[in-house]
Formats: C-alpha cells, structure tokens, sequence
C-alpha cells in the first residue's frame, strides 16, 4: 500500500460506520464509461456537497489491494450487472491535492513535481521489479502496463486546487495543465488507463492553453449530464434520515433544500443535513467549514440592486455562457453569480439564479453586513437589534430604527413608495429567519396579514403579526388585527402572539411602531 497508489478502503468504510446515505449508484455510472473514449469524467460540484466522498468511495470499489464486499453488497450498487465485474479489479491511483496545496510555501513553484516525484516512488514500491529511474510519470505508467499488464483508475480530488491557490502563478497553473495534458491528452500514455476521475469545485478552464484536457466530458452544478441526483441529498432520502433521527422534515426542507441542479429540483445541502442531525437542531451550519470571507470579494457595490433582490427572495437572470471557469478574472456580474453558482450560494434553475434555502439567506446576510454595500449593509448591521426592540415591546427605539432602515433603502424619489416600506421590513427582519418561518398576505381570520412570523417548533418565541400603513396612525393596524381576528389562528403554534402596526406619515417621513402582546 502506497500513499497515493493502492490506498485501500479505510476511509470509505470509516462514512460506511457512520450515518450514511447510498450514492452508490454512481459507480454505475462510472462503470459504463471504463474503457470507452469517455473514460475521462471530470465531476465538479460545490464544497460540502460530498466531491471527496465520492472519491473515497470510488477508490474502495475500485482498489486491487483490498476486499470491499462488505462494504458495498448491501448497497445499490450490487444490485447492477456491472458490480462483480469492477470490484476490486484495478490498481488505483489517488491524489487529494489539497495535501500538496497545503504545504503551498514548503513546496512553492515545485509543487507539481513533487506531485510527479510521489507518485513515481509509490509505483516504485508497488512494482519493485520494474526500473523507473529518470522516468517521467507517463513513461512509468507505460512500463507497468507493458510488462505487467494492468490499467489503472487514476482519481484526482481538488483537481483545481492549484488553480484556485495559484491563480497569479501562471507558470505553476501552466506546469499543472501540462501535467494533466501528459496524463490524459497524450494517446499514448493514455491507454494505460482504465477510467479517469477528477473532482474539484470549478469545471475545466476555457482557455486556449487547456484546450488539450477537452477530452474530458464534464459534470457540474450548471450541466450535470443526468446525474444530478448523485450531487447532494434528494427530499426522499432526507425524509428518511428525518423520520429515523425524530426531526422536523418541514424545518429541514426550510433550511437546506432548494438546489435545482439541472433538472433535478429539491437537492439538499448534504453537509448541512448531517449536521444538522448530528447536532440534533437546524442551524447555520455552512460557515464553520470554509473560510468565513469566502463570498465577500464578490459583493461589489455595483451588485447592490441584485443583491437586494436576492435577499428578497427574488430570482435573477444570469448568462452563465460567459464564464470562462476561472475565479482570477470575474470582472462581470454574470460571470460573478456563475461563480457563485458553482460554489453553491447561489441554485440555478436554467435562467436565473436564487438564494436556495435559509442557511444561505442567512449566510449571505451576515457576509453583506460586514461587506461596503451601502445602505444595504447598514440596513443589515441592525436587524438584529430591531429583532430585539421588537421582541422587548420598545416602540421608541424600533421606530427609530425602522425610520434609519427606511431612508438607507429609498431614494429620494422612491421613497414614498409603499413596497419599498415592505421591503425595509423585510431586510431589518431578515436575521430572524433563525428562529421564524415568514409569511407575506398570510390568511389569519377574516383577511391577510401583511406579514407573519411563525417561530420553529421548540422555539420559546411568540408568533408575531406585522400590519403597515401609510398616512394614519400606528393604533389603527392594531385595531384591525384584532378587528380581523388575526391571532387565533397562530394559537396553533404558539401561546403569545405580538401585534405590531406600523404607520408611515408621507408629509413628514416620520414612523410610529405600537406593540401589544396577546394570550391564548
């Protein structure tokens, strides 16, 4: 067993004796394309959403040097004509390159030659009677399949890494692409593999220089070729890891679902949802496993109006065709949210892009409060407080702030417009989708409700009913919720409901928050 060559099946089976989820079925996948001319996958998809998983679990079926029967039998996979054929059939090669990109100043401008140096000692080891002195990797692997007589399973997780952690290094980038090149691209050296597998988060660059890697087909986030159900969670699988861990559905689906990736809908975030189980509680799970200021570079004040909408729940059209799958040059807004695309804060639908879930409303939300948005950002910056006044009945104070929020939303000429008054409720509300499910026109009694708040089973929190008005006074929206009997029916999820009327005056811009709680 080398380091890269030969691994075995010790990480597969450390996910097979923990909570798992069967995405077996894409080594079936896998299986149909060996030996074919499109033996070469390159399978990209967004952090968190299980690429090094599927890796490992394609090296366990795959590896020579080990037995992994007990680890697939009871699983899709064996269910297919193809499962005995492959298992365990083939000596298999496998680099994480996060390992090399994490000693990136030990290794610096050598990095990939020390990628090519490791894996020829580790076939040194594996083959000790074959010479490889002076022997670049291609040659090596020539050799091995001409005098043994095997073809391997080459698979590469991160294939991007360098690209993404080198992306001013233009000579490292050009080493690395020239690397594959020699690999894949070169006819002759390309027969000695069975399949080619890369992973990684963005698909192959569209450039000149990498034209020569277009033998790969690819699938990602934007085009997954079919297999789109293989990219993350789907609702009947997470409806079943609810039901035998006693969660909520509802709030899962709330929280982590929302992914189209091609035609699939309903995928889910399948980090977020092991989380969430394992700690037994939805909750903002996607920050503690990437860097904290991964999104703000992209936020660009120019993309204030977009943002806004996304905020809002709002879809916006993106041209993803312009992208040429680089993150150094993402100098248009197209190319800016097709990259958020691909790293997974954004779900597309085919023409336009979305916040999916709640995790990333508030992901987002939290990455604009401390971005240079403008009114925006300050807007966000208080919505935790205006949460708390509310919550506290202290009607000077949410008044106050409400009128900040309003004047950094509306321009002058707009501000005397009614949605934008929603629309400033809705942003200095929006951290509270922590803690409460929204409803706009929410049908309560005898009529609709500009907005309601409806705490999250186990929250120790009131329901909260919100009515606007322009130009009368605050009492007024709280007569009519009561007038209208909108309470009673939020006595269904909670004990305590707050009535909250807000009254804008045109003339002098001035607003006037009542609240007045209610029991059962």
């Amino acid at each position: 067993m080398g380091i890269f060559i030969n691994t075995g099946n010790y990480s597969f089976s450390e996910c097979r004796n923990g909570l798992y989820v069967d995405k077996s079925g894409m080594i079936s996948f896998v299986n149909s394309k060996l030996f074919t001319k499109d033996k070469f996958l390159c399978v990209t998809r967004a952090r968190r959403f299980g690429k090094s998983f599927a890796a490992n679990m394609l090296c366990a079926y795959y590896d020579i040097s080990c037995d992994s029967h007990n680890l697939f039998d009871d699983l899709e996979i064996a269910k297919e004509s193809s499962y005995t054929e492959h298992l365990n059939k083939y000596p298999t090669i496998y680099v994480d390159m996060t390992n090399f990109v994490s000693r990136k100043k030990q290794l610096g401008k050598d990095i990939v030659d020390a990628v090519e140096k490791q894996l020829i000692k580790d076939l040194a080891k594996e083959y000790p009677s074959l010479d490889f002195a002076e022997m670049p990797l291609g040659d090596a692997l020539l050799a091995v399949y001409h005098e043994i007589g095997e073809q391997f399973i080459f698979i590469i997780d991160e294939w991007d890494a360098i690209l993404r952690e080198f992306a001013d290094e233009k000579t490292i980038v050009k080493d690395w692409i020239d690397f594959l090149r020699s690999l894949f691209k070169n006819e002759t050296v390309s027969r000695v593999f069975a399949g080619v597998y890369m992973t990684g988060i963005l698909p192959i660059i569209k450039d000149d220089s990498q034209s020569a890697l277009n033998n790969f087909r690819e699938y990602n986030m934007i085009d997954p070729g079919g297999i789109g159900q293989y990219f993350g969670f789907t609702e009947e699988e997470v409806q079943s890891l609810c039901k035998d861990a006693g969660m909520d559905y509802g709030e899962m689906k709330s929280w982590y679902d929302g992914y189209s990736v091609g035609n699939v809908q309903g995928i889910f975030n399948p980090n977020s949802v092991m989380e969430a189980i394992s700690c037994g509680e939805c909750g903002l799970y996607w920050k503690t496993t990437g860097a904290g200021d991964e999104l703000k570079p992209y936020l660009k004040n120019e993309m204030k109006a977009d943002v806004e909408k996304l905020l809002g729940g709002e879809g916006i059209p993106v041209d993803t065709t312009s992208f040429d799958n680089s993150i150094k040059d993402v100098d248009t807004k197209d190319k800016v949210f097709t990259v958020l695309i691909h790293l997974g804060y954004l779900s597309f639908d085919g023409r336009k892009a979305s916040i999916p879930n709640r995790e990333l409303l508030l992901y987002f939300a939290s990455c604009v409060k401390n971005a240079d948005l403008g009114g925006l950002t300050r807007v966000l910056s208080r919505s935790q407080e205006v949460l708390n006044f509310l919550l506290e009945d202290d009607e000077e104070n949410l008044s106050r702030l409400i009128g900040l929020s309003h004047d950094d939303v509306c321009g002058a000429t707009e501000y005397n417009k009614e949605q934008l008054l929603y629309t400033t409720l809705r942003e200095s509300l929006i951290f509270a989708h922590r803690d409460y499910i929204f409803h706009r026109e929410y049908p309560t009694g005898k009529g609709f409700a500009d907005l309601v708040l409806i705490p999250f089973s186990g929250r120790d929190l009131p329901a909260i009913v919100i009515e606007l008005k322009w130009d009368k006074t605050a009492e007024g929206p709280i007569a009519q919720i009561k007038e209208r009997n909108y309470p009673q029916k939020l006595f269904d999820y909670t004990g305590e409901v707050k009535l909250v009327g807000i009254n804008y005056d045109k003339t002098t811009k001035e607003h006037e928050c009542t609240i007045e709680t209610v029991s059962r």
